[in-house]
């Protein structure tokens, strides 16, 4: 991962658990993130976020997570204390990177979670990779993280627990396998493949350039962006 260290002293990967699939209508109900410097960990959050009286989760959601309404009520915190948590993070950092697999989903999700407790300004710095875009340009359908982890042979080490902190740190694990089959990954960095067929989901974020992402690949998607 030598190409992203030199532009970025500071990669914080971060996954979230939600209630459902749409930002602004649905919530975070888990926050995980791990903080890198110069390749090793020197931060991490695990964070459950209770929900509003009244709201309950779904018997889909309980059995894809394993986290019930018991469960976010005994152990979760505010929501204000876990964006502040997951602030705290890319405090002191003046060239962050923040990575997520499927970044368009979470980073969604991160800002509404944000922007309620005003602190959405701590999206403004960092620059974005999403390892998804990088996994579809290496690997054929299908793409869930489970499918990369296997093709990478990282079992042993990295588990798709639909946790959020044991996801961001199955991601640091394919971050660093995808970074030694090929030294590329900087070409990323603000590029997200849209699904061909239906587009771009959510919300559009400023700073990233979408392009349509073939199941068929020819090529990594940057060529294509290159060139125009």
């Amino acid at each position: 991962m030598e190409g992203l260290w030199r532009r970025f002293d500071r990669i914080v990967v971060f996954d979230t658990e939600t209630t459902g699939i749409e930002p602004g209508k649905d919530r975070i109900i888990e926050l995980g993130a791990v903080s890198l410097e110069a390749g090793a960990e020197t931060g991490s959050l695990d964070a459950l976020v209770r929900l509003p009286e009244g709201v309950r989760l779904s018997p889909f959601i309980v059995e894809l997570t394993g986290i019930t309404d018991e469960q976010l009520l005994a152990e979760g915190v505010d929501q204000r204390e876990a964006a502040e948590d997951f602030c705290r993070l890319l405090e002191g950092c003046e060239r962050p990177l923040l990575v997520a697999y499927n970044a368009q989903f979470d980073l969604n999700f991160l800002y509404h979670f944000l922007r309620p407790c005003g602190r959405a300004d701590v999206l403004r710095l960092p620059r974005f990779l999403d390892a998804l875009t990088v996994y579809r340009d290496r690997r054929d359908y299908p793409h869930k993280l489970c499918n990369a982890i296997e093709a990478y042979g990282l079992g042993d080490t990295a588990v798709n627990s639909h946790r959020a902190v044991d996801d961001a740190r199955a991601t640091v694990a394919l971050l660093r396998a995808m970074a030694a089959e090929r030294e590329d990954l900087e070409r990323y960095i603000g590029l997200f493949g849209t699904h061909p067929k239906y587009g771009l989901s959510g919300r559009r974020i400023s700073s990233v350039t979408y392009r349509p992402q073939s199941y068929q690949r020819t090529g990594p998607l940057y060529e294509s962006t290159d060139k125009i």
